[in-house]
Protein backbone atom coordinates (compact mmCIF):
# COMPACT_ATOMS: atom_id res chain seq x y z
CA UNK A 1 0.00 0.00 0.00
CA UNK A 2 1.49 3.56 -0.63
CA UNK A 3 1.93 6.30 1.64
CA UNK A 4 -0.79 8.24 0.34
CA UNK A 5 -3.35 5.21 0.44
CA UNK A 6 -2.42 5.03 4.44
CA UNK A 7 -3.10 8.78 4.71
CA UNK A 8 -6.44 8.53 3.70
CA UNK A 9 -6.76 5.37 5.78
CA UNK A 10 -5.50 7.68 8.97
CA UNK A 11 -7.95 10.20 7.87
CA UNK A 12 -10.89 8.11 8.29
CA UNK A 13 -9.52 6.72 11.89
CA UNK A 14 -8.20 3.65 10.89
CA UNK A 15 -6.02 2.85 14.14
CA UNK A 16 -3.34 0.71 11.48
CA UNK A 17 -2.82 3.47 9.43
CA UNK A 18 -1.96 5.13 12.65
CA UNK A 19 0.48 2.68 13.65
CA UNK A 20 1.53 2.22 9.74
CA UNK A 21 2.70 6.11 9.98
CA UNK A 22 4.15 6.12 13.00
CA UNK A 23 6.37 4.07 11.54
CA UNK A 24 7.27 5.85 8.80
CA UNK A 25 8.01 8.92 11.03
CA UNK A 26 10.13 7.11 13.14
CA UNK A 27 11.82 5.58 10.43
CA UNK A 28 12.59 8.69 8.51
CA UNK A 29 15.15 10.47 11.32
CA UNK A 30 13.30 13.66 11.20
CA UNK A 31 13.00 13.77 7.37
CA UNK A 32 9.37 13.31 7.25
CA UNK A 33 8.31 12.43 3.48
CA UNK A 34 6.93 15.15 1.70
CA UNK A 35 2.58 13.37 1.87
CA UNK A 36 2.63 12.91 5.48
CA UNK A 37 3.63 16.62 6.13
CA UNK A 38 0.10 17.46 6.07
CA UNK A 39 -0.78 15.57 9.32
CA UNK A 40 1.31 18.05 11.47
CA UNK A 41 -1.09 20.80 10.68
CA UNK A 42 -3.72 19.69 12.56
CA UNK A 43 -2.17 19.60 15.61
CA UNK A 44 -2.46 21.29 19.05
CA UNK A 45 -5.74 19.77 20.44
CA UNK A 46 -4.49 17.13 22.90
CA UNK A 47 -3.37 17.57 26.24
CA UNK A 48 -0.18 16.49 26.72
CA UNK A 49 1.62 14.55 29.50
CA UNK A 50 5.11 14.01 30.27
CA UNK A 51 5.98 11.33 32.89
CA UNK A 52 9.32 10.66 34.00
CA UNK A 53 11.14 9.47 36.85
CA UNK A 54 13.72 6.88 37.67
CA UNK A 55 13.98 3.41 36.68
CA UNK A 56 11.62 1.03 39.19
CA UNK A 57 9.72 4.08 39.73
CA UNK A 58 6.04 2.34 38.35
CA UNK A 59 5.60 5.08 35.44
CA UNK A 60 4.32 2.20 33.28
CA UNK A 61 1.73 1.03 35.77
CA UNK A 62 0.32 4.73 36.36
CA UNK A 63 0.56 5.73 33.24
CA UNK A 64 -2.03 2.49 32.80
CA UNK A 65 -4.24 3.58 35.33
CA UNK A 66 -4.17 6.72 34.45
CA UNK A 67 -5.31 5.84 30.91
CA UNK A 68 -8.12 3.99 32.37
CA UNK A 69 -9.40 6.61 33.96
CA UNK A 70 -9.22 9.04 31.08
CA UNK A 71 -11.11 6.18 29.53
CA UNK A 72 -13.77 6.21 32.07
CA UNK A 73 -14.28 9.85 30.61
CA UNK A 74 -14.55 8.64 27.02
CA UNK A 75 -11.37 10.49 26.59
CA UNK A 76 -9.16 8.73 24.16
CA UNK A 77 -5.66 8.49 24.99
CA UNK A 78 -2.54 8.28 22.77
CA UNK A 79 0.83 6.92 24.65
CA UNK A 80 4.67 6.74 23.34
CA UNK A 81 6.46 5.16 26.02
CA UNK A 82 10.09 5.82 25.25
CA UNK A 83 12.34 2.46 26.16
CA UNK A 84 16.57 1.75 26.26
CA UNK A 85 17.43 1.03 23.08
CA UNK A 86 18.20 -2.90 22.08
CA UNK A 87 21.95 -3.58 21.16
CA UNK A 88 20.87 -6.19 18.56
CA UNK A 89 17.99 -4.79 17.01
CA UNK A 90 17.89 -1.17 17.87
CA UNK A 91 14.29 -1.09 18.70
CA UNK A 92 12.50 -0.77 22.01
CA UNK A 93 14.40 -2.80 24.81
CA UNK A 94 12.71 -3.11 27.74
CA UNK A 95 8.69 -2.84 25.91
CA UNK A 96 6.58 -1.12 28.28
CA UNK A 97 3.20 -1.80 26.75
CA UNK A 98 3.59 -5.52 28.64
CA UNK A 99 3.20 -3.51 31.65
CA UNK A 100 0.23 -1.46 30.67
CA UNK A 101 -2.37 -4.81 31.07
CA UNK A 102 -5.31 -2.66 31.21
CA UNK A 103 -4.76 -0.03 28.89
CA UNK A 104 -3.19 -1.99 25.91
CA UNK A 105 -6.79 -4.01 25.67
CA UNK A 106 -8.63 -0.86 25.40
CA UNK A 107 -9.28 0.04 21.61
CA UNK A 108 -9.65 3.54 22.11
CA UNK A 109 -5.87 3.76 23.75
CA UNK A 110 -2.85 3.30 21.44
CA UNK A 111 0.40 2.47 22.92
CA UNK A 112 3.30 2.70 21.04
CA UNK A 113 7.18 2.09 22.36
CA UNK A 114 10.28 3.77 21.05
CA UNK A 115 13.59 3.09 21.71
CA UNK A 116 15.64 6.05 22.56
CA UNK A 117 18.42 5.53 20.53
CA UNK A 118 21.17 7.11 21.96
CA UNK A 119 19.39 10.22 22.64
CA UNK A 120 20.39 11.58 26.06
CA UNK A 121 17.17 14.01 26.68
CA UNK A 122 15.02 10.73 27.95
CA UNK A 123 12.95 10.83 24.70
CA UNK A 124 13.43 9.35 21.35
CA UNK A 125 14.35 11.96 18.77
CA UNK A 126 11.14 10.81 16.31
CA UNK A 127 8.93 11.11 20.33
CA UNK A 128 7.91 14.26 19.45
CA UNK A 129 6.96 13.72 15.69
CA UNK A 130 4.59 10.39 17.00
CA UNK A 131 3.28 12.92 19.56
CA UNK A 132 1.97 15.11 16.85
CA UNK A 133 0.69 11.97 15.03
CA UNK A 134 -1.24 11.17 17.68
CA UNK A 135 -2.45 14.20 18.21
CA UNK A 136 -3.40 14.97 14.57
CA UNK A 137 -5.23 11.60 14.60
CA UNK A 138 -7.87 12.87 17.01
CA UNK A 139 -6.18 11.80 20.42
CA UNK A 140 -7.62 13.71 23.36
CA UNK A 141 -4.76 12.83 25.54
CA UNK A 142 -1.40 12.19 24.60
CA UNK A 143 0.98 10.57 27.05
CA UNK A 144 4.99 11.36 27.13
CA UNK A 145 6.60 8.47 29.29
CA UNK A 146 10.55 8.89 29.14
CA UNK A 147 13.27 6.20 30.17
CA UNK A 148 14.32 7.60 33.53
CA UNK A 149 16.36 10.61 34.39
CA UNK A 150 19.51 12.25 34.08
CA UNK A 151 20.95 15.71 34.40
CA UNK A 152 19.79 15.82 30.48
CA UNK A 153 16.23 15.02 31.16
CA UNK A 154 14.51 18.47 30.15
CA UNK A 155 13.22 17.05 26.77
CA UNK A 156 9.79 16.18 28.54
CA UNK A 157 9.33 19.53 29.84
CA UNK A 158 9.55 21.09 26.51
CA UNK A 159 6.97 18.34 24.71
CA UNK A 160 4.16 18.38 27.63
CA UNK A 161 1.85 20.56 28.47
CA UNK A 162 2.24 19.08 32.29
CA UNK A 163 5.56 17.19 33.59
CA UNK A 164 4.56 14.71 36.19
CA UNK A 165 7.86 13.37 38.25
CA UNK A 166 7.32 10.16 39.40
CA UNK A 167 9.48 9.21 42.86
CA UNK A 168 9.72 6.28 45.54
CA UNK A 169 10.55 6.03 48.44
CA UNK A 170 13.98 4.48 49.99
CA UNK A 171 15.91 5.64 47.06
CA UNK A 172 17.16 9.06 47.85
CA UNK A 173 15.56 10.73 45.70
CA UNK A 174 14.37 13.83 47.36
CA UNK A 175 18.39 15.00 46.90
CA UNK A 176 18.61 12.93 43.69
CA UNK A 177 15.78 15.22 42.14
CA UNK A 178 17.22 18.44 43.56
CA UNK A 179 20.57 17.47 41.51
CA UNK A 180 19.05 16.55 38.59
CA UNK A 181 17.34 19.87 38.53
CA UNK A 182 13.95 17.88 38.55
CA UNK A 183 12.55 20.68 40.92
CA UNK A 184 12.46 22.82 37.90
CA UNK A 185 11.06 20.64 34.99
CA UNK A 186 8.49 18.82 37.46
CA UNK A 187 4.70 20.54 37.55
CA UNK A 188 3.50 17.86 39.97
CA UNK A 189 5.28 15.14 41.85
CA UNK A 190 4.37 12.17 42.41
CA UNK A 191 5.44 9.80 45.49
CA UNK A 192 4.23 6.22 44.35
CA UNK A 193 4.66 2.78 46.21
CA UNK A 194 3.73 4.80 49.10
CA UNK A 195 2.36 2.29 50.73
CA UNK A 196 6.08 1.68 52.05
CA UNK A 197 7.03 2.54 55.66
CA UNK A 198 9.03 5.22 54.69
CA UNK A 199 6.94 6.74 52.95
CA UNK A 200 5.82 9.86 54.78
CA UNK A 201 9.29 10.90 55.27
CA UNK A 202 10.35 10.80 51.39
CA UNK A 203 7.19 13.21 50.57
CA UNK A 204 8.20 15.73 53.38
CA UNK A 205 11.78 15.57 51.84
CA UNK A 206 10.49 15.51 48.83
CA UNK A 207 8.27 19.08 50.08
CA UNK A 208 11.47 20.70 51.73
CA UNK A 209 13.30 20.26 48.56
CA UNK A 210 10.63 22.31 46.74
CA UNK A 211 10.19 24.90 49.50
CA UNK A 212 14.03 25.84 49.04
CA UNK A 213 13.61 26.75 45.46
CA UNK A 214 12.09 29.81 44.98
CA UNK A 215 9.33 30.17 42.43
CA UNK A 216 7.83 33.16 40.67
CA UNK A 217 4.80 31.25 39.31
CA UNK A 218 1.01 31.07 39.15
CA UNK A 219 1.52 27.16 40.02
CA UNK A 220 3.34 25.33 43.22
CA UNK A 221 3.70 22.21 42.50
CA UNK A 222 2.25 19.64 44.75
CA UNK A 223 3.23 16.60 46.01
CA UNK A 224 0.55 13.61 45.75
CA UNK A 225 0.89 9.80 46.82
CA UNK A 226 0.07 6.55 44.77
CA UNK A 227 -0.01 3.13 44.99
CA UNK A 228 -0.55 3.09 40.86
CA UNK A 229 -0.74 -0.89 41.76
CA UNK A 230 -3.77 -0.66 43.71
CA UNK A 231 -5.12 2.37 41.80
CA UNK A 232 -4.56 4.35 44.94
CA UNK A 233 -3.96 8.06 44.20
CA UNK A 234 -4.81 8.15 40.51
CA UNK A 235 -8.15 10.05 40.64
CA UNK A 236 -6.23 12.79 42.50
CA UNK A 237 -3.20 12.69 39.82
CA UNK A 238 -5.63 13.24 37.41
CA UNK A 239 -8.12 15.81 38.71
CA UNK A 240 -4.74 18.17 40.02
CA UNK A 241 -3.69 17.57 36.03
CA UNK A 242 -6.60 18.96 34.61
CA UNK A 243 -6.47 21.69 37.58
CA UNK A 244 -2.95 22.01 36.32
CA UNK A 245 -4.47 22.37 32.98
CA UNK A 246 -7.27 25.32 33.34
CA UNK A 247 -4.35 27.30 35.21
CA UNK A 248 -2.06 27.56 32.15
CA UNK A 249 -4.86 27.70 29.98
CA UNK A 250 -6.86 31.09 31.98
CA UNK A 251 -3.51 32.51 32.51
CA UNK A 252 -2.19 32.37 29.07
CA UNK A 253 0.76 30.37 29.75
CA UNK A 254 -0.19 27.44 28.00
CA UNK A 255 -0.45 29.19 24.73
CA UNK A 256 2.81 30.82 25.51
CA UNK A 257 4.38 26.92 25.88
CA UNK A 258 2.94 25.75 23.01
CA UNK A 259 4.56 28.51 21.00
CA UNK A 260 7.50 28.07 22.15
CA UNK A 261 7.49 24.27 21.43
CA UNK A 262 6.09 25.13 18.18
CA UNK A 263 9.29 27.23 17.33
CA UNK A 264 11.58 24.85 18.91
CA UNK A 265 10.18 21.85 16.79
CA UNK A 266 10.82 24.44 12.88
CA UNK A 267 14.44 24.89 14.75
CA UNK A 268 15.14 21.43 14.85
CA UNK A 269 13.56 20.71 11.61
CA UNK A 270 15.39 23.57 9.94
CA UNK A 271 18.92 21.98 11.24
CA UNK A 272 17.97 18.44 10.44
CA UNK A 273 17.03 19.11 6.43
CA UNK A 274 20.03 21.73 6.47
CA UNK A 275 22.38 18.71 7.89
CA UNK A 276 20.99 16.83 4.91
CA UNK A 277 21.58 19.43 2.14
CA UNK A 278 24.70 20.15 3.51
CA UNK A 279 26.37 17.17 3.99
CA UNK A 280 26.81 15.55 0.04
CA UNK A 281 29.66 12.85 -0.47
CA UNK A 282 31.60 15.65 -1.76
CA UNK A 283 31.79 17.49 1.61
CA UNK A 284 32.37 14.54 3.20
CA UNK A 285 35.70 14.06 1.48
CA UNK A 286 36.92 17.76 1.71
CA UNK A 287 36.27 16.81 5.83
CA UNK A 288 37.76 13.94 6.01
CA UNK A 289 40.87 15.14 3.74
CA UNK A 290 41.16 18.38 5.78
CA UNK A 291 40.86 15.88 8.95
CA UNK A 292 43.84 14.14 7.48
CA UNK A 293 46.10 16.81 6.78
CA UNK A 294 45.58 18.35 10.37
CA UNK A 295 44.19 21.51 8.61
CA UNK A 296 42.78 24.47 10.84
CA UNK A 297 38.64 23.52 11.89
CA UNK A 298 37.36 26.77 12.04
CA UNK A 299 39.26 27.85 8.76
CA UNK A 300 37.45 24.47 7.09
CA UNK A 301 34.32 24.67 8.70
CA UNK A 302 34.04 28.13 6.83
CA UNK A 303 35.25 26.95 3.83
CA UNK A 304 32.54 24.37 3.74
CA UNK A 305 30.04 26.66 4.22
CA UNK A 306 31.36 29.27 1.58
CA UNK A 307 31.10 26.23 -0.60
CA UNK A 308 27.36 25.42 0.52
CA UNK A 309 26.17 29.09 0.18
CA UNK A 310 28.20 29.07 -3.64
CA UNK A 311 26.43 26.55 -5.05
CA UNK A 312 23.19 28.09 -3.88
CA UNK A 313 23.48 30.68 -5.70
Amino acid sequence: MTDQLWLQRFEQGDVRALSRIITLVENAGGLIPPELKPIFSRTGHAFRIGITGPPGAGKSTLVDGLAMLCRSEERTVGIIAVDPTSPFSGGALLGDRVRMGKAGLDPGVFIRSMATRGNLGGLAEAALDAADVLDAFGKDVVILETVGVGQSELDVARAADSTVVVLVPESGDGIQAMKAGLMEIGDIFVLNKADRPSADRAAEEIKSALDLKMRDSIWNPPVLSTVASKGEGLSELLQTLKTHWRTLAESGVLREKRLARRRERIRQIVEREMGQRFWTDRRMSLLTEAAHNEANPFQTASDLIEDFISHCR
